[in-house]
């Protein structure tokens, strides 16, 4: 007569086996789990770096032509970013462009287009940014 069930070294073996195949696993959920926190970072910043851009663009012409003028450098933060002190603040860069090189010189910085504003938001110590240029009148 035989008897029914799994015998020690079956259950032995699929305890083994399920062991060996549950590590990596657990490491694919882990990566995952990371890698959503990740992506929830730059979402964010990615998101707080476009909404003051587009911030910028509703501001009249005027103003964001004087703090150009006032930060004097393409280099230089403009009154438009966060005052310092708070971590992660936007820095706001303001210059005028030269957007069709008309002094030859191939610096889109050193043009003396009254019109065309380049406009660049970045977050302090990171790599998120964005920039655009604008003209007077759109």
């Amino acid at each position: 007569m035989q008897q029914e069930g799994l015998t020690l070294v079956e259950v032995l073996v699929s305890v083994v086996l399920l062991s060996i195949l549950l590590i990596p696993a657990i490491q694919a959920i882990q990566t995952g789990v990371v890698g959503a926190e990740v992506h929830a970072d730059v979402a964010s910043s990615h998101h707080r770096v476009a909404s003051r851009l587009e911030e910028l663009l509703t501001e009249p012409f005027a103003n964001l032509s004087d703090a150009a003028i006032a930060a004097g450098s393409p280099t230089t933060i403009s009154a438009f970013s966060d005052a310092a002190g708070p971590p992660d603040r936007l820095l706001v860069f303001l210059s005028f462009y030269d957007g069709d090189d008309a002094d030859s010189d191939g610096d889109p910085f050193t043009g003396t287009e009254p019109d065309l504003l380049w406009i660049q938001v970045e977050i302090e110590n990171s790599v998120f940014s964005l920039e655009t240029v604008t003209a007077n009148g759109y």
